[in-house]
């Protein structure tokens, strides 16, 4: 039985403002749009001040930040650059075995800009990457409520690009 995502909420977690104002203006389109499809949640944390701070320590600090916002039963996806690389229908049927494994909350995390802690990982229940190339971890947002909008497009059976 396909499930169109009411049943899983979906958490977008990311670190810091988006600054632009074309990507708050699209990501708003893409996030009114999900309505009809899904219960999806953005939130958008404060950044961890980075002044003076290693990368390791700056990961270690922007993970305790992450992980206080995680319960012990959310499935968590990191994107990060080593994660696993989906098609748009890929991405879908991912989605669907997700909401049909029953688990109430996915957990969608954007980390900072030198990736995640080594609890972050061990946390985590997998990693996709959108692509080998290098996104800005404010456009990446945008995208990610696209596909979001896409995969949920797809699962409902209404027309997909050139189908």
């Amino acid at each position: 039985m396909i499930q169109f995502g009411f049943f899983l909420k979906i958490v977008i977690l990311t670190l810091g403002k988006t600054s632009a104002a074309y990507l708050r203006e699209g990501m708003s389109v893409y996030q009114e749009r999900l309505k009809h499809y899904a219960r999806v949640e953005y939130k958008e944390l404060p950044d961890v001040p980075a002044k003076g701070l290693t990368a390791e320590v700056l990961k270690e600090r922007e993970g305790e930040v992450l992980m206080k916002q995680l319960k012990s039963d959310d499935v968590v996806l990191l994107l990060d650059e080593n994660g696993e690389h989906f098609s748009s229908r890929g991405f879908a049927e991912m989605l669907q075995r997700r909401m049909n494994s029953g688990a109430k909350q996915l957990v969608l995390i954007i980390g900072g800009a030198f990736g995640f802690s080594d609890a972050m990982y061990a946390r985590a229940n997998g990693k996709i990457s959108f692509s080998k190339m290098t996104y800005s971890h404010e456009m990446i947002r945008l995208l990610l409520l696209e596909q979001l909008y896409r995969a949920h497009t797809i699962l409902k059976g209404e027309s997909y690009h050139h189908d």
